[in-house]
């Protein structure tokens, strides 16, 4: 009887393996893209505090690709600030893989558990 218990345990536990692989794999593609989008916060930042310090009339030129477009600075300061609230969303999804990816780990180790109770008995 335990035989059948021992067979679905090692099954349930290669899956999970397999699991736990494909989810290191993208805890650590989420890990460089919330470096990534740390950059842009920092880059955006440091933009938004150079720009406050000039008059509000000013015009200013923002690099889009090849060209460069001559912009207010309120206009520049929206972008900016959505590209702030964009990167932290972002971030607050990505840092829920690794939530995951740290109870995928908890699962596979109580199912470690599991098999070395098993083959214990």
């Amino acid at each position: 009887m335990a035989a059948p218990i021992d067979l679905e345990l090692k099954k349930a536990f290669s899956e999970l393996q397999v699991k736990m692989i494909d989810t290191q794999q993208k805890v650590k593609l989420a890990d460089l893209q919330i470096d990534q989008l740390t950059r842009v916060q920092k880059h955006a930042k440091l933009t938004h505090a150079e720009i406050t310090s000039l008059p509000d009339n000013t015009r200013l030129y923002e690099g889009v690709g090849r060209m460069f477009i001559l912009q207010s600075k309120e206009e520049i300061n929206n972008q900016l600030t959505d590209k702030q609230r964009t990167a932290d969303e972002k971030i607050k999804e990505l840092e829920k893989k690794v939530y995951l990816e740290r109870s995928v780990k908890e699962a596979e180790d109580n199912i470690r558990e599991m098999l070395l109770t098993r083959r214990a008995q």
